[in-house]
């Protein structure tokens, strides 16, 4: 029939959380719902002062079309920050600028997927990367999140299945859980990725952002045949530029680009320019300091609030940087109904289940941390613990 639109659109929705975000628009409500860095750490006049300088330093040069890659300077300057605060040596040629972390997700789905095809997930897994790979419609299944990362005998089981492709994970930080991967963890995670010779798309955005614990190592030193690497200036800068990045070896990077060129050619330039501008004149380092000060200091005030007024049958994690933490709650208490009076309270999150892809999950609830000042966090948990306790006593 004319006019119908292509079958892969059949299962795809709206995202959940940004359906949520419009409800946190109202400057009544306290929205712990959003994956957003707090705006009072963007370096706003830095920034402005980039613009000015490439402006009138590269003029028209920096309005005009540019190489799919990206900026070489930009690429240069992260694979610079690799090797010296990760020990992965990369080359300006493995790294490919891309409209976001998000952009980078949809490329890698797009050379990969095939109907049919499997993809592993963390359960619960990024939403963002649920949606990138189901416009593709590949079989999802799932491995179970422990404290120290993946149930990685259930991972084995899924990477030997012949019609097993792709592992998707957020190592660092979880999104939505907080959780990262123990060391032992990610040796182990990668010798069964080797195995199985499995593609891996390690969805990084939140590494900068660890206030404590060891820094350790992306999954991607253990062997970068078939992995993926994806960063992103959202976190660490500002999310306006949507600029992030793809790290893959040669032959990963070829079709990489065939498929950045059919989707928009190459990532703004004029962002690019100016991000690496404001890279050039600044203290990278001391601003992430800032950012992870805060952030340390938020996750420290909704934990306590957390221990101090919430029931003490609900469980919830103890992240080491990122922006959330996870909470579980009750066996057959529903976080969405739980969801719908708060908001009437003037209060809200992520419910849990939009997460998971198996139906499971409805007990669950993501926090972020990173978006609200003390007072507001302090107004909101009280206000979110009071309703949890209504809810538990029907």
């Amino acid at each position: 029939m004319k006019g119908q639109f292509a079958g892969r659109m059949a299962t795809m929705q709206r995202s959940f959380i940004r359906e949520i975000l419009k409800v946190a628009q109202d400057p009544n409500v306290i929205s712990f719902a959003g994956g957003l860095p707090n705006p009072d750490y963007f370096p706003v006049a830095p920034l402005r002062a980039a613009a000015d300088k490439v402006f009138a330093q590269k003029g028209i040069n920096a309005l005009q079309y540019a190489p799919t890659l990206g900026s070489l300077e930009l690429r240069q300057f992260i694979a610079d920050r690799y090797k010296t605060r990760c020990g992965l040596d990369v080359s300006v040629e493995d790294i490919l600028i891309t409209n976001g972390s998000q952009q980078g997700l949809e490329l890698v789905a797009k050379i990969l997927l095939d109907p049919g095809d499997h993809v592993i997930l963390e359960s619960p897994s990024y939403l963002g990367g649920i949606q990138a790979c189901s416009l593709f419609q590949p079989h999802f299944v799932t491995v179970p999140l422990r404290d120290d990362g993946p149930d990685t005998a259930v991972l084995s089981q899924h990477a030997a299945h012949p019609e097993a492709k792709l592992y998707y994970a957020l190592p660092n930080f979880q999104n939505p859980t907080g959780i990262t991967y123990s060391a032992a963890k990610r040796e182990e995670v990668a010798a069964i990725l080797h195995e199985h010779q499995l593609f891996f798309i390690e969805d990084d955005p939140y590494r900068e952002l660890r206030f404590m614990g060891e820094d350790l190592p992306p999954l991607t030193v253990y062997g970068r045949d078939r992995a993926f690497l994806l960063g992103s200036f959202s976190k660490i800068v500002a999310p306006g530029f949507r600029m992030g990045w793809i790290v893959a070896q040669p032959e990963l990077m070829d079709k990489l680009i065939i498929a950045k060129q059919a989707s928009d050619l190459h990532s703004n330039y004029v962002s690019q320019l100016i991000i690496q501008q404001y890279l050039q004149d600044n203290d990278l380092d001391a601003h992430i300091a800032t950012i992870k000060a805060a952030y340390g200091r938020q996750r420290a005030l909704m934990v306590a609030m957390i221990e101090e007024l919430f029931p003490t049958d609900i469980r919830f994690t103890l992240p080491e940087g990122g922006m959330f933490l996870w909470i579980t709650l009750p066996t057959g208490m529903s976080a969405m109904a739980l969801f719908e009076a708060a908001a009437k309270r003037h209060v809200v999150f992520v419910p849990g289940d939009p997460f998971h892809i198996d139906g499971t999950g409805k007990n669950t609830l993501r926090l972020n941390f990173s978006n609200t000042d003390a007072a507001a966090i302090e107004v909101g948990m009280t206000r979110l613990a009071e309703v949890i306790k209504e809810q538990m006593m029907r």
